[in-house]
């Protein structure tokens, strides 16, 4: 069973910076993208960032600017660097990997805390 391994969440006050990695347990072929997501307690999962095999990149508008997102599909690898954090960028980060609509494979989740 293929698995999406997180490292890199943590507190952190207000200004600072993290930078999450997300690998896979074994290879996977032919992945379209991967990303990150998020969910803030009582919120929905939300796209935080995606990387596509063609290195194009997207972004939500709360994020642009601040954050960005690198790696490679073909190797499995996936990063995010979190700079300018603030509280309300705390939540569970998860790293998910897919090609739509064969599979789509997820992480087990990363805590990031933001505080003032």
């Amino acid at each position: 069973q293929v698995q999406l391994v997180e490292s890199g969440g943590g507190s952190v006050q207000a200004g600072g910076s993290l930078r999450l990695s997300c690998e896979a347990s074994e290879t996977i072929l032919s992945v379209d993208n991967m990303g990150w997501y998020r969910q803030a307690p009582g919120m929905q999962r939300e796209l935080v960032a995606q990387i596509f095999n063609d290195h194009s990149t997207n972004y939500a508008d709360s994020v642009k600017g601040r954050f960005t997102i690198s790696g490679d599909t073909a190797k499995n690898t996936v990063y995010l660097q979190m700079n300018s954090l603030k509280p309300e960028d705390t939540a569970v980060y998860f790293c998910n990997a897919a090609a739509y609509p064969q599979f789509e494979y997820w992480g087990q989740g990363t805590l990031v805390t933001v505080s003032e």
